[in-house]
């Protein structure tokens, strides 16, 4: 019987275990903002029968069996445990029912996900912000899977509101980099000085993430408290969006990629807003963690696809933190602020172009065999830990999008437990850029934090119209 049980259970992958530990344990809402008032009435239908059968693991819970092994197992979900409906005062103001969703969102991503259910639930919040007429918070396990499966499962959820039966589309996410359609003794003599700089750069890469893992933190600042326990403190979120064909402008103008912009506006804004807050804080030594999908595809596959077993788009978790410095500002920084999309590009693209990404990989699963999943967690800990900010983004649909013909407004989307006082997450939908900025309650200001990144968007943009085009990369 006990093997017929162990047969029927699928295994935790090991980054699933990272993710769901007593080290770390890391949790994605997704935000959906509705145009016009809530109707409720089809959401359990819809869990049945759309939500449910999307993977196994959203109707599994994970369990540990006696050789310390965590596994998958199938449970019956009582889809009333996963769905709630907070009650709020009724006829207050806007700005009112703006501050409890605000402090609604901040519960919510301090509380865990219980352990005898699946790991995940619904929000759904009727009362009208000045964003949207309603909400709609989805919080998964990040051991469930990454952001590009869990978006691609919420988006199987949604349809095109001008034409159900027409699939969604994705910005295209081609660079600008350099060809590489020569051949012969010159493509040779040309990647020879190459290989050799990215072996360099592979050792560098490596050794320096791990010491950041380790021995080298960041030193503190206004983004930075640096205690323990950050990930147990109260958060707060904010928004802002911006205009993705200005991003695309600015990408188009330096030859670089959309996510060089973007870590670039984000560095940017934050240097400002530690020097603002602290003028000593302007040379402090700071780190961004860059997310990076290593999946490397332009745009979500079929859920069919993904859990297609051999397909090169598997769902879970897939990604790699990049270490990007947070450059020192200067006031030729300032007359200047290409500089910071710049720097953040060549940064990025010495990391993908090494193998410290693949050593790394190799590192965690060394450790996973010698120590097991805790320890490797509890070094994915410090790594975090250690580093300042984390940034994430996603691409979302252009076409507008209804849930249950329910138009939605605008998402966005939000990690919460990292041992960080700041991460940025960003999404586009229709043209816009949302960018979400969670930070540590009572030490970061988020008012002004927010302002710090429209304004660094604003000066970039305006260098970048001002400034010839770059002819290479």
């Amino acid at each position: 019987m006990e093997v017929e049980q162990e047969e029927m259970l699928e295994p935790v992958s090991p980054s699933a275990q990272y993710l769901k530990s007593s080290a770390l344990s890391l949790t994605i809402l997704g935000v959906l903002e509705t145009e016009f008032p809530l109707d409720d009435s089809m959401t359990m239908p819809l869990l049945k029968n759309v939500f449910l059968p999307i993977n196994p693991r959203f109707s599994s819970i994970m369990v540990t069996e006696k050789k310390g092994v965590k596994k998958w197992k199938k449970v019956e979900v009582n889809l009333k445990d996963h769905v709630n409906v907070p009650t709020f005062p009724n006829d207050m103001s806007t700005e009112y029912y703006d501050q409890c969703f605000t402090d609604y969102l901040s519960k919510i991503a301090m509380e865990e996900l219980p352990l005898n259910r699946p790991l995940w639930e619904i929000h759904i919040i009727k009362y009208p912000t000045q964003n949207a007429a309603g909400n709609v918070v989805f919080k998964l396990h990040h051991s469930l899977g990454d952001g590009y499966s869990l978006m691609g499962a919420l988006l199987s959820c949604l349809q095109r509101l001008d034409d159900p039966s027409l699939p969604l589309t994705f910005p295209s996410r081609q660079s600008n980099g350099e060809s590489n359609n020569s051949g012969g003794n010159g493509l040779f003599l040309r990647r020879a000085p190459r290989f050799l700089k990215g072996l360099l750069n592979t050792a560098c890469d490596f050794g320096w993430g791990l010491l950041k893992s380790s021995l080298v933190k960041d030193d503190k600042s206004p983004i930075r408290s640096g205690g323990d326990g950050v990930e147990f403190r109260p958060v707060v979120t904010i928004t802002t969006a911006v205009d993705l064909d200005q991003i695309k402008m600015i990408k188009s103008r330096l030859k670089v990629t959309i996510n060089d912009v973007i870590t670039g506006i984000i560095t940017l804004g934050t240097r400002l807003y530690m020097q603002k807050t602290s003028e000593e804080s302007g040379t402090a030594k700071s780190t961004a963690l860059v997310l990076l999908n290593t999946r490397a595809v332009g745009g979500y596959k079929s859920l069919d696809e993904m859990i297609k077993p051999g397909s090169e788009m598997l769902w879970g978790n897939r990604f790699a933190f990049l270490q990007c410095p947070i450059p020192k500002l200067t006031a030729h920084d300032l007359q200047n602020p290409l500089g910071f999309v710049r720097k953040a590009h060549r940064t990025i693209k010495r990391q993908r172009n090494s193998a410290a990404v693949l050593l790394t990989g190799q590192l965690l699963n060394l450790i996973r065999k010698i120590r097991g999943p805790e320890a490797t967690a509890r070094y994915i800990h410090g790594t975090l830990k250690n580093t300042s900010m984390a940034i994430s983004n996603l691409i979302g649909p252009v076409e507008k999008m209804a849930l249950d013909n329910q138009p939605i407004k605008g998402l966005y989307f939000v990690v919460a437990g990292p041992p960080q006082s700041v991460s940025v997450t960003m999404i586009s939908y229709v043209g816009k850029l949302r960018i979400a900025m969670t930070m540590e309650k009572g030490f970061i200001d988020p008012n002004k934090f927010k302002s710090c990144i429209e304004y660094a968007f604003e000066i970039i943009s305006k260098a970048a119209l001002q400034s010839p085009p770059t002819t290479k990369t």
